[in-house]
């Protein structure tokens, strides 16, 4: 099923400031009780990529490297990872292959973001959309510290595949702001799974990806279209 927020449900919607990024995980209780893990070799980036981590993470538990037709993230803390050549304004459309590699401890998000401004900065903004190992999927805000949810938290939804008994789930993640000039449609394997109208969100900025900690992740076929 296909939710639809206009711009009056999505200002009633605005919810209590979140400290960290980090509360995108199972619970705010796990992002506190979880350190960060240490990644070996950690600190690398490819070259033209540029990372920030969550609050209090540590960059140097934080490895990207170029494997094979994509990147491979191994995370210690929350991350959101981009390239300066993907600033633009006006419709976009964006995607990405994701594999988490094995299950972590606690179901931890991962997807896209796009509007990415002063990333560098205390005022950061951008807009996120995750899916996470249990099949369910959110969208949110960022505005400096604080988050709102668009999605009344996480969402249960078919499209999201669930690891198999290996423990490995791939999902490919779309924000479709291009085909409708009136709407963004965020997408999981293809199959619509919300809708929001563009006027209620920032389309101008960063378009990048953005992963929760501990996660172990091959990103392929990221791209963005204008």
């Amino acid at each position: 099923m296909v939710r639809m927020l206009s711009v009056t449900a999505l200002l009633s919607s605005l919810a209590l400031p979140l400290c960290a990024q980090g509360t995108d995980t199972a619970s705010h209780r796990h992002q506190h009780d979880d350190a960060d893990q240490a990644v070996e070799g950690g600190g690398s980036v490819p070259a033209g990529w540029t990372i920030r981590a969550d609050a209090k993470g540590n960059p140097k538990n934080v490895k990207v490297v170029t494997m094979g037709k994509g990147l491979h993230l191994t995370l210690g803390p929350a991350i959101i990872l981009y390239r300066a050549e993907d600033d633009g304004a006006g419709p976009f459309h964006t995607l990405a292959t994701f594999t988490q590699t094995k299950q972590t401890d606690h179901a931890e998000g991962y997807g896209l973001f796009f509007g990415g401004q002063d990333l560098t900065g205390a005022g950061q903004k951008y807009t996120y959309f995750l899916v996470r190992q249990d099949g369910s999927y959110l969208v949110k805000t960022r505005d400096g510290d604080k988050t709102t949810e668009i999605t009344k938290g996480w969402v249960k939804h078919a499209s999201v595949h669930q690891p198999d008994a290996k423990g490995v789930s791939t999902n490919l993640l779309e924000v479709d702001a291009k085909r409708d000039p009136a709407k963004v449609s965020f997408k999981v394997n293809g199959e619509t799974v919300q809708t929001v109208d563009a006027s209620s969100l920032n389309l101008k900025g960063i378009v990048g990806l953005r992963a929760n900690h501990h996660l172990d992740l091959h990103v392929e076929g990221f791209a963005v279209h204008r």
